[in-house]
């Protein structure tokens, strides 16, 4: 495919990197995780401080990111922060962990939960039924949808940036209203007996609750891996926030725009994720948020508010939801690839930019390996694997600007990290807590995820080695 251009257009406001980042933070898991947190917890008090708490570290992290952002307004975000910060390697391993799981089973993760609710008003797409049997693997019709949803999506931003920004901007408002409507109507009504019972005594005891309402007490220590257990699907819930620090090259006044849309978009999400479970403790007994079915609260939550048409409600909310999130996800994840193979560190020709300015191998590349995600039926359990290490990135990240204060102390810092030195120490010292208890309580979250990382190690060395040391 012949380069016809060599640079981005500038094409995104503030108000589309915005979009941006609310669209790609808020897919299913809002709708979903609150009933494993609820049963890790057993209190309201304890549901509410997990999705606080993980409002602030992704609040002070985007405002951390805001200085990187200003400094390298450029495609591959992440990546070139960390390249810059410590080397290719470090870099490297992320832009590996991104296109091997982070990003592309996440794709694949949000594609099927559009499948899924889609089998809500058409049956035909219930991920329980066997479209293809091929043997060694069944492939359901709510697969082969979300592999449809991949690649019309993929096609859609390989037009050009601007096919992007108003699929993105049209669906990532939609959703917010919508769920600002479920929040509206859901506290209009909320039972009154039932938040009294929730928001009353005991409301901060912490304990195991399982779905058939038994309790089981936690010691001390137990206590604070059940905490960090709770967050990874939190966390899970409002990542993807920095995306738009991978689009760069495509955003008007970048120095500017890109920190602002990343204070802005994460305000705004967690201001609606603690609303929707405020929401949910007005309308449904602790019980019945741990024991939802198949983990789908806000389904619970919809039928108590509008009766029997609560389930075509929320699946079409989140059909909106999810399809705003994984245009999101496609539209900036291929730039990661790009800005690798500038540096020798991806194919070269993923590089190049087609004649609509936007990397479209990069994109089909990336729709080929989500795709294969949505047909192994795995991505679930290495998204909770992933979660430990997208962590461990963003602390390395942050860490970033402390090095890169003293490594550059004279380099032009359009806007500097709030808080710093203060909020980024509070935001390292979580994530280090957080990564520990999840060693010692859920290593199933840990080692895989560690694991796919490391893999990384020898490929850098063996395929990028000759390239390395003409880009360093």
């Amino acid at each position: 495919m012949p380069q016809e251009n060599t640079s981005f257009k500038p094409s995104l406001g503030l108000v589309d990197a915005t979009m941006l980042v609310a669209g790609s933070m808020i897919g299913s898991g809002i709708f979903i995780v609150s009933a494993d947190i609820m049963r890790n917890t057993g209190s309201v008090g304890w549901l509410m401080f997990v999705w606080l708490i993980t409002g602030f570290m992704t609040l002070t992290a985007a405002l951390s990111y805001g200085e990187l952002s200003a400094m390298f307004p450029k495609a591959g975000g992440q990546y070139i922060y960390l390249k810059e910060a410590y080397n290719p390697l470090i870099g490297f391993l992320y832009g590996w962990s991104f296109f091997t799981v982070i990003q592309t089973a996440t794709i694949a993760a949000v594609a099927v939960a559009f499948a899924k609710f889609t089998a809500y008003l058409i049956p035909q797409f219930s991920e329980d039924l066997v479209a293809l049997d091929l043997g060694f693997l069944k492939i359901s019709p709510a697969q082969l949808l979300a592999i449809v949803v991949i690649v019309v999506l993929t096609f859609t931003n390989t037009r050009g940036v601007n096919s992007g920004k108003i699929i993105q901007t049209t669906f990532t408002l939609t959703k917010l209203l919508s769920l600002l409507g479920l929040i509206v109507f859901g506290l209009i009504f909320m039972k009154p007996e039932i938040w009294a019972a929730n928001w009353g005594e005991g409301m901060w005891d912490l304990h195991k609750l399982s779905p058939d309402g038994s309790i089981e007490s936690y010691t001390t220590i137990a206590a604070f891996g059940a905490i960090a257990a709770s967050m990874v699907g939190s966390i899970f819930s409002s990542d993807s926030w920095n995306n738009v620090t991978f689009i760069a090259g495509e955003i008007k006044n970048p120095q500017r725009n890109i920190g602002l849309s990343l204070a802005l978009g994460t305000i705004i999400v967690t201001v609606i994720y603690v609303l929707t479970n405020v929401m949910y403790t007005g309308v449904l007994s602790l019980q019945e948020i741990a024991a939802a079915d198949k983990d789908r609260v806000a389904v619970a939550a919809s039928h108590v508010i509008f009766g029997n048409a609560g389930t075509i409600v929320i699946a079409v909310m989140i059909m909106i939801s999810t399809f705003g999130c994984d245009n999101g996800l496609i539209m900036s994840g291929a730039r990661v690839y790009y800005s690798m193979a500038k540096d020798g560190l991806f194919f070269k020709k993923v590089g190049q930019l087609n004649k609509n300015a936007v990397p479209e191998i990069g994109l089909w590349l990336q729709c080929v390996i989500a795709s294969l995600w949505a047909l192994s039926g795995k991505y679930g359990n290495l998204l909770d694997m992933i979660s430990f290490v997208v962590v461990v990135f963003y602390m390395l990240t942050i860490i970033g600007i402390f090095i890169l204060r003293k490594k550059r102390p004279d380099a032009p810092r359009p806007y500097k990290a709030f808080g710093y030195p203060f909020l980024p120490i509070i935001y390292i010292i979580m994530g280090i807590a957080f990564c520990v208890l999840l060693i010692i309580y859920k290593p199933e979250y840990t080692w895989p995820g560690l694991i796919i990382v490391l893999l990384g190690i020898p490929v850098y060395y063996m395929v990028a080695r000759k390239d390395v040391a003409a880009a360093e």
